[in-house]
């Protein structure tokens, strides 16, 4: 007689999914209720309540910004979402797949790097557009071709990537001085930025649900035509609703300003390594967190976990405020300087043994929460100590060590392969 195993899918209970979000909701919504008037004037998401303090053109212009942001990205979420699947599906062997990724690596390190430096020289419109672009390109290459080259659309991906991590805070920072308004209004932005970010990711997956509905056959071409119609749109509310910045920088005076920036101020050098620490760990979480939880044959639904981190991450972007402007002030250095501790201590824990699923969970949802934390602490000390003619160029020559390091780790990989 034989013995019939069944075997269960794991996957995270509904009521952490609610969790996360009320809460994340709930910190937005009650802050105001918790600070004196002075601190806050305004609460968040409903921008169309707003004190005679802030500036109805600023609100406008916040809503446009993260608008163009939340497109961004949807755009990238969309892409990054299948994984080994989408290889997979064009019959990639595990010895590409880790090729294709050093290509988008190599892309980053030699290319990626430079954009920063072009993006302070030219203007920040033209690279966000070329972002778009990038997208436009893969988006409409994998819907025409039944064969597209998984190489290039690597690389383009990867460059696109790269713009992503600096273009859109750069263009925003340098417009929102250009049009003259506080400096304060920026903090709001910033962590703004990292909630949308989440949550576009989130409806990212939803979105590609909804256009495969189960057959296989659309899995790739349906969510790339939706790339294409949202790049499209970008590119043109882009260009048509926002002016190009002159550039704060001549060529020849780039190379001499970014040196003495680095030289006259340790907190700059300082402020790069974090930063490049963060892309390195958030980078290594992504390519790994899959095989950790599945490891040892365990049957998950990582499609249910993945929203979890990402609300996670919303939950640890609305604690900025509270944080920072909040009843009690903290400064930003003592905010970053926990939230790197707690996020190392976290991943040794997972680096250590193979734990239980749910305690795995737990844990990379802790890891997200410090990230959503760390991204708008961040920018704000960049603000404070990087000129504005020079951010774009300093963001992406900090993450050249974490492509780097990720190129290494990737051709390690590669030579353990059978």
């Amino acid at each position: 007689m034989g013995v019939v195993i069944e075997t269960v899918v794991w996957e995270p209970k509904p009521l952490l999914h609610i969790f996360l979000f009320c809460s994340s909701f709930f910190c937005v919504f009650l802050l105001p209720c918790m600070s004196t008037i002075s601190n806050r004037t305004s609460t968040y998401l409903d921008l169309d309540s707003f004190s005679t303090s802030i500036p109805a053109s600023f609100l406008r212009f916040q809503r446009s910004f993260l608008l163009v942001y939340s497109l961004a990205s949807v755009m990238e979420g969309l892409e990054s979402i299948y994984g080994e699947f989408e290889y997979a599906y064009y019959g990639l062997s595990k010895e590409h797949m880790v090729v294709s990724l050093c290509a988008g690596s190599v892309a980053s390190l030699l290319i990626g790097t430079s954009l920063g430096i072009l993006s302070d020289i030219i203007g920040q419109r033209k690279v966000c557009v070329l972002f778009c672009f990038l997208h436009l390109v893969v988006g409409f290459w994998k819907s025409v071709s039944r064969h597209p080259s998984v190489w290039m659309a690597s690389i383009c991906l990867s460059l696109a990537s790269s713009i992503f991590s600096f273009g859109f805070e750069t263009w925003m920072v340098v417009e929102h001085d250009k049009l003259g308004y506080r400096k304060d209004l920026l903090n709001d932005t910033f962590w703004l930025m990292a909630f949308y970010e989440s949550a576009s990711l989130i409806g990212s997956q939803a979105l590609a649900n909804w256009l495969i509905g189960g057959n296989l056959k659309r899995s790739v071409t349906f969510p790339s035509t939706a790339i294409v119609f949202l790049s499209t749109m970008s590119i043109i509310y882009i260009i048509r609703q926002w002016k190009e910045s002159p550039p704060l920088t001549a060529i020849e005076g780039y190379k001499a300003s970014i040196s003495a920036c680095f030289r006259g101020d340790k907190r700059v050098w300082f402020l790069a390594w974090a930063q490049a620490c963060l892309q390195f760990s958030v980078a290594v979480f992504w390519i790994l967190w899959a095989p950790t939880i599945v490891a040892d044959g365990r049957e998950v639904n990582l499609g249910m976990i993945y929203p979890c981190l990402l609300g996670a991450r919303m939950l640890g972007s609305t604690t900025v405020p509270w944080f920072f402007s909040g009843p009690s002030p903290v400064r930003t250095e003592d905010c970053l300087l926990f939230a790197f501790l707690t996020s190392g201590f976290v991943l040794s824990i997972v680096a250590y043994d193979y734990q239980d699923i749910g305690f795995l969970v737990t844990l990379f949802c802790l890891f997200h929460a410090c990230v959503g934390l760390i991204l708008p602490s961040l920018a704000r000390l960049r603000t404070m100590y990087i000129p504005n003619e020079l951010r774009g160029g300093m963001i992406s020559l900090s993450a050249a060590p974490a492509s780097a390091v990720v190129l290494l780790v990737l051709i390690q990989v590669c030579g353990f392969l059978p």
